[in-house]
């Protein structure tokens, strides 16, 4: 068997280069397993044995939404055993797990799935054969009535993202052929485990296994199941983690009945097949995967739907206990302010203090998952080294936070709040999925606070520093102009011309000075107030104080590359370029200066933005 794409061609190599490497290799298996002959269509449901032997589909989704889909992935079959997961975490959810797992075992049974065995307690082995699940049926039945089945058809709807029907014609031939099962269900009556009226039951139990799907529902039903019960293309929650855990647990030692423990051995992802010739594998926080094809092997799974699944494994190295994820990769920078300041224009005062006291505010950027290993790893991490007065997370590449990890997360700022250290979040929004993972363990710790821009949150605790240090961050009006660094050593004859030229100008908060693609006419210095700088796309480079100059670039450039507002009302000098040529004309020694100084304003700029890419890339 292979298991790499098929060799590229000339006339092939513009499709194949088209294709993500995934989808390439579905194709690859698709063109291996498709000639595959073994196995038999299941017939002891007469109307199963209609089905095109010929049918092959494979569909991979994944957890951000995108499904991967070859051959006959839109051909709709019925869904059988793969609804057992399904209506399990259904019941654990409706009814509660001491009422479900009092009648239900969890234990494997090594029996087919439609064994006439009890356990020791008689009671179902697990809810994966038959009789486990005929009695979560029937505890749905117990909870819904005559309305069961809708219930259970609206949850497995949530779960493959549309509205499922029924096969109508495997339902009836099901119930005309379903004597085992009435056999089951008697079973199950005679010990308890079911109250209700059995042939009621067992009408929702033939209902459920007759709802219609896709290879693609499955796979985005089994991408739900990964994706801790939400849905991926839907982003609705259609289950609790705790029943999808549950779910999960049991597909893993008893999905693929008798042949389980060889299924987990050789693959290692949880697993459901169903005799109508499906397959759903759901590795947990990566993917979901569906296959059709009808033929079956001896233990009822599907023969091309196995190979897909072992293919996949092997070459991607799926296996679930086999994860080779290194918890040091989840910090991709650690520094702290004196390495990476925030882009507030300092003054002199303010540029000692922090200068002196860079390692009171430290600062860690993150990245992937927050699980308990990585959130440990933080922690240890953070221990070492001088203990800061500030401590900042940066969760803006975050993809996904466990319980675990959020819980460790809140131990750990416990920790840091005892010891009288300050805590800070940036990078994530409070209507995001990971701020109510991490929020749910931290809502009752006082000393958090968050930004969602990074720079935000250091601003704030450079701030803290001059504040404690016996520092102000004071926005009184700076009339000299002797007082502007671009200006630094001119004399007080050029300082007097300079002045003369220059016009006050009053700005409102929020009124734009500067506009990005307008002619650069005019450089600035502003008296009072406070001004930010930023990127036409909003990316702040730059919060300016009283005594610092803006829009100097226009001695250089003649258009404007960035956007000059008020944060608050401000005053400002301008000299327009003309005038300023006056003065170099008066003043060629001072224009002299005043070019070294701008040299040095910029030099010093792109020392700071090297020091945050090489942060990044030695992270």
């Amino acid at each position: 068997m292979k298991q790499s794409p098929p060799p590229v061609t000339a006339s092939t190599v513009n499709w194949i280069s088209a294709q993500p490497p995934l989808l390439r290799f579905l194709h690859a298996c698709y063109a291996d397993f498709l000639p595959e002959d073994g196995g038999t269509v299941a017939d002891y449901i007469p109307e199963l044995g209609k089905a095109d032997p010929a049918h092959f589909g494979i569909s991979l989704a994944t957890l951000d939404g995108h499904v991967y889909e070859v051959g006959d992935t839109k051909v709709p079959f019925t869904i059988q055993s793969m609804s057992k997961p399904f209506v399990f975490a259904l019941a654990l959810d409706t009814l509660g797990a001491e009422r479900v797992e009092s009648v239900i075992g969890v234990e494997p049974s090594g029996d087919p799935f439609n064994s006439i065995r009890l356990n020791a307690e008689n009671h179902p082995f697990n809810p994966m054969v038959n009789a486990g699940a005929i009695a979560c049926s029937g505890l749905i039945h117990t909870a819904k009535g005559d309305g069961a089945f809708e219930f259970i058809r609206q949850a497995l709807s949530r779960f493959a993202g549309r509205e499922l029907g029924v096969d109508e014609a495997v339902y009836a031939s099901e119930s005309a052929t379903g004597d085992r099962n009435r056999a089951i269900g008697y079973l199950l009556r005679t010990n308890g485990v079911i109250a209700e009226n059995v042939p009621d039951v067992l009408d929702v139990y033939f209902r459920q296994c007759a709802i219609l799907v896709t290879a693609r529902d499955i796979a985005v039903m089994a991408a739900t199941l990964a994706n801790r019960g939400i849905n991926p293309l839907t982003e609705q929650q259609v289950m609790t983690p705790y029943a999808i855990s549950r779910a999960l647990s049991v597909m893993t030692s008893s999905g693929m009945y008798d042949y389980a423990g060889e299924w987990i051995y050789r693959v290692g992802v949880p697993a459901k097949s169903g005799v109508g010739g499906g397959i759903l594998a759901a590795l947990p926080a990566r993917l979901g995967l569906g296959s059709y094809s009808p033929k079956l092997d001896k233990h009822g799974n599907s023969v091309r739907g196995i190979k897909v699944c072992e293919a996949l494994s092997a070459h991607y190295d799926l296996h679930m206990l086999n994860r080779s994820d290194d918890a040091r990769h989840s910090i991709i920078a650690d520094y702290n302010i004196g390495k990476n300041p925030s882009r507030r224009v300092r003054r002199p005062q303010e540029q000692e203090i922090l200068a002196k006291h860079f390692q009171e505010v430290r600062v860690i950027e993150l990245v992937g998952t927050l699980s308990l290993s990585n959130v440990d790893y933080v922690s240890r991490r953070l221990g070492g080294g001088p203990r800061p007065e500030f401590v900042i997370f940066d969760l803006r590449r975050v993809t996904a936070t466990t319980r675990a990890g959020a819980r460790l997360v809140a131990e750990a700022f416990q920790e840091l709040a005892a010891l009288g250290v300050t805590v800070i979040l940036s990078g994530i929004k409070r209507t995001s999925r990971e701020w109510t993972t991490i929020s749910e363990w931290t809502s009752r710790l006082g000393n958090i606070r968050d930004f969602y821009l990074l720079d935000t949150a250091i601003e704030w605790a450079e701030d803290q520093i001059v504040y404690r240090y016996g520092g102000s961050i004071d926005f009184v009006e700076t009339t000299e102009l002797s007082e502007q660094p671009l200006l630094a050593g001119l004399d007080e004859a050029a300082l007097g011309d300079f002045a003369a030229l220059c016009t006050v100008r009053t700005y409102q908060p929020h009124e734009t000075i500067i506009a990005a693609g307008d002619a650069a006419t005019s450089v600035f210095f502003l008296r009072s107030g406070v001004v930010h700088v930023t990127l036409p796309d909003g990316v702040r480079l730059a919060t300016l104080t009283a005594g610092m100059a803006f829009g100097e670039m226009a001695l250089l450039e003649p258009k404007r590359s960035a956007n000059v507002v008020a944060d608050m009302s401000a005053t400002a000098f301008e000299i327009t370029i003309a005038d300023f040529e006056r003065f170099r004309a008066q003043h060629p020694p001072a224009c002299e200066r005043i070019m070294r100084n701008l040299a040095q304003l910029l030099a010093d700029r792109l020392i700071v933005a090297n020091a945050k890419v090489d942060l990044l890339t030695s992270g």
